[in-house]
């Protein structure tokens, strides 16, 4: 699984050494250990982990006292960091169409994950049965989704009642663009637009 295609591997490569103050050193040992999982996964050693950061092991521990610690900062930096906070609102602006707000959240979402290490480290700690995925994904399904299911749902009127696996669905078949590009290293469009309005529009035809 590592990633061998030169344009799908991250742009942050070893780290050259230099003195930097505390959070500045810190942050950079974090984006060096989201590259470096995203690679080989979470089973790497924090000995390797160090080398691709630039410092020795024993000053990557005195920053992050485990792996599990330096785990959840990369958690927090490649996943809920990415987590826009106006995405919530613009789905709930109902002075635009629901189409219109679906398809411009979309759009955002994925320019904001589809990256080598958001879809990488996802799928390493699928296969390892790590519980970042459930924990993204049940923050997910909080933050954004059930409140898109609530827009759809006063959209219907009483015409449908979405399930949740509805959302999941039209959520799922979107996001396998990015495996599709990052772990499978097949051809997906350049503009992913119009494969989102289709599957929009896919999923809205219950509204019709």
């Amino acid at each position: 699984m590592r990633g061998d295609n030169p344009e799908e591997r991250p742009v942050e490569g070893s780290i050259t050494r230099r003195r930097l103050d505390a959070p500045a050193r810190r942050e950079e040992i974090i984006r060096a250990a989201a590259g470096y999982f995203a690679e080989v996964g979470f089973g790497g050693s924090t000995r390797d982990l160090a080398k691709r950061a630039g410092v020795t092991q024993a000053l990557l521990y005195k920053y992050f006292a485990s792996k599990a610690e330096l785990r959840e900062a990369v958690f927090e930096h490649v996943y809920l960091g990415r987590i826009a906070p106006h995405w919530l609102e613009d789905l709930r602006d109902r002075s635009l169409p629901l189409r219109a707000r679906l398809c411009r959240f979309y759009g955002e979402y994925t320019q904001a994950i589809f990256t080598y290490e958001w879809m990488r480290i996802f799928m390493w700690a699928g296969l390892d049965g790590d519980a970042l995925n459930r924990r993204y994904l049940e923050h997910l399904s909080e933050l954004l989704l059930a409140p898109m299911r609530e827009e759809v749902a006063a959209e219907a009127a009483g015409r449908w009642a979405p399930q949740a696996e509805d959302l999941w669905n039209l959520h799922g078949g979107i996001i396998y663009l990015g495996i599709r590009r990052f772990i499978y290293h097949l051809p997906v469009p350049e503009d992913v637009t119009p494969v989102i309005e289709a599957a929009v529009d896919r999923f809205l035809h219950k509204l019709a």
